[in-house]
């Protein structure tokens, strides 16, 4: 079996479920050590690891709260503690709220939403900041996004595109601040798909789902495909890029 990845550490963001665990998953079996994190779901990210190392792979679970920026340094230190060093990033996790409430809805729970700019744009940079001072010659950062990040189509959801958009424009910057270690910086903007957080209303969903040139959701292992390529060999001589795997979204 062809594993591009053996000798290489790679840290995935909220990799107990859905997106995050199919690319824990694909890295591994393709010879990566893989480290992810995750905030609550203590039994599903043990499932994870057990699963990972029972096909000889290595994995560690470990618990942190993206939001809180401080604890980013903390978590890298623990990832080369575990596996030696780092050469991947992937930052996976984020959070969705309030979905479908418009900006001038008096009933909107801010603090809710000032939480998700927390956990899907501030402590994304504060992860990719952190990672950046051990990342070793040729590494990856992978930071996945939206559709949405770039096109909102439907009401109700500008505070959850502003935290894709907001990455996305950041990961470009970093593409150019790290080019010269030979380190790569893209984007994934993914679709819909069965990802374990919190679906849009029946409403939205159904609207979002026809403005998709494949009209239909999609599978994780399908967007963390694109992911895993973004970090492989292959992609030496790609970054600053986004990758749409959003079946259609923007065509």
């Amino acid at each position: 079996m062809n594993k591009p990845f053996t000798g290489k550490v790679a840290l995935v963001t909220g990799g107990s479920r859905g997106l995050g665990a199919a690319t824990v998953r694909l890295l591994a079996e393709q010879g990566a050590d893989v480290a992810f994190t995750y905030a609550s779901s203590d039994e599903q990210a043990k499932a994870v690891v057990e699963e990972v190392r029972g096909k000889g792979a290595k994995a560690v679970a470990l618990k942190t709260d993206q939001a809180d920026m401080g604890r980013a340094p903390a978590l890298i230190d623990d990832v080369v503690a575990h596996f030696g060093g780092l050469d991947i990033l992937v930052n996976n996790a984020a959070i969705s709220v309030e979905q479908g409430r418009t900006v001038d809805d008096p009933d909107a729970d801010t603090t809710a939403l000032d939480l998700m700019h927390a956990t899907n744009y501030l402590g994304v940079i504060a992860t990719i900041r952190a990672a950046s001072r051990v990342l070793r010659t040729g590494g990856r950062i992978i930071t996945v996004s939206s559709g949405l990040g770039s096109r909102v189509g439907v009401p109700g959801l500008a505070d959850y595109s502003a935290t894709k958009s907001g990455v996305e424009r950041y990961t470009m910057g970093v593409a150019r601040d790290l080019g010269h270690r030979g380190i790569t910086a893209n984007v994934v903007e993914a679709g819909l798909m069965e990802s374990g957080m919190e679906p849009p209303d029946a409403e939205t969903l159904k609207a979002l789902l026809s403005s998709l040139s494949l009209q239909r959701m999609g599978h994780p292992d399908e967007i963390a495909a694109a992911i895993v390529f973004l970090a492989s060999p292959a992609a030496s001589y790609i970054t600053g890029a986004v990758l749409d795997a959003h079946g259609g979204y923007n065509a």
